[in-house]
């Protein structure tokens, strides 16, 4: 599986059952977590998460209202005696913060965790079912965006066929890579004869607080799945602007611009309660678009 379950869908305040930002994305047995807004561990448990799969967290920018949550959540791991490593992905000024928290109350730690500081656009985990890449956003900080990325091998086992010929399963990643199976006797079983071509590796993009710029459609061009802040609605461009934020239509043209398959919009100002006209202004620009609502996961 590849979802992404949103667990908070505002901007800076939390009101009206929304929260800020924070999800978690699920690549099979990987879990991470993208942004830590307050209230993500309640949202942890409200949505029965198993918190003990996340091995990365990625914090897009040091505004409170995407990393306020995060000294907690750290701290609860250690209360629940984590031991896995847990590696960390922010602005390298977030190190100096987690450090005095954790001066000031005597916390340790019974795991590792490790600091990755985010300084330049690139490739910051690279395992072998996925890849994440950082990229720049245009917001009043540094700010940073992430396309997760499946890695599949070109050829999949075709189960029905390979139970005809004896190839032993330490040669199956060999077939998966297209290579043909040579037995004892010197026969040659062609990698068609056991295989099909596989399904094309997916990706999700995450664009986090940014002013429009069309720069972005080149960071996350033909993802599956696109994420894009909408803080406001159409008429309120230039409130958007002023605040290094993006309007439904900006968002809904970086999607055009990008080709992406669908896009989910969130990081709703609180100033809307009613949400029905986001989705709308979108659509009217890019129609495969759906609200980022929190509980829900969407599928890559």
């Amino acid at each position: 599986m590849f979802g992404v379950t949103i667990l908070g869908n505002n901007s800076a305040l939390p009101v009206y059952e929304r929260h800020p930002t924070a999800q978690i994305v699920t690549l099979n047995d990987q879990l991470l977590l993208i942004d830590c807004g307050e209230g993500t561990q309640i949202q942890l448990s409200r949505y029965r998460v198993r918190r003990s799969k996340i091995n990365h967290i990625l914090i897009s920018h040091l505004h409170g209202d995407h990393y306020f949550g995060l000294i907690g959540l750290i701290t609860s791991f250690g209360l629940m005696n984590r031991e896995a490593d847990l590696h960390l992905h922010a602005p390298e000024p977030l190190k100096q913060i987690l450090d005095l928290q954790f001066a000031a109350a005597d916390t340790r730690l019974p795991f590792t965790l490790h600091f990755h500081p985010l300084k330049e656009a690139g490739v910051i985990i690279d395992e072998d079912k996925f890849s994440v890449e950082c990229f720049n956003v245009f917001h009043r900080i540094q700010c940073w965006g992430f396309v997760i990325r499946e890695k599949k091998k070109p050829r999949r086992i075709d189960k029905e066929k390979i139970q005809l010929y004896n190839i032993p399963t330490t040669f199956y990643e060999n077939l998966k890579d297209g290579e043909d199976y040579i037995t004892s006797a010197g026969e040659i079983i062609t990698n068609e004869n056991v295989t099909k071509a596989n399904t094309p590796a997916r990706s999700y993009a995450f664009c986090s607080d940014t002013i429009y710029n069309e720069i972005l459609a080149d960071s996350v061009r033909e993802a599956n799945l696109l994420y894009h802040e909408t803080t406001y609605l159409r008429d309120l461009e230039d409130r958007a602007a002023s605040r290094f934020h993006c309007t439904t239509d900006q968002a809904a043209n970086i999607a055009l611009l990008a080709n992406v398959k669908k896009m989910i919009i969130g990081h709703f100002s609180s100033k809307y309660e009613k949400l029905d006209d986001f989705l709308s202004e979108t659509k009217e620009v890019f129609a495969n678009t759906e609200l980022a609502v929190e509980g829900v996961t969407f599928i890559v």
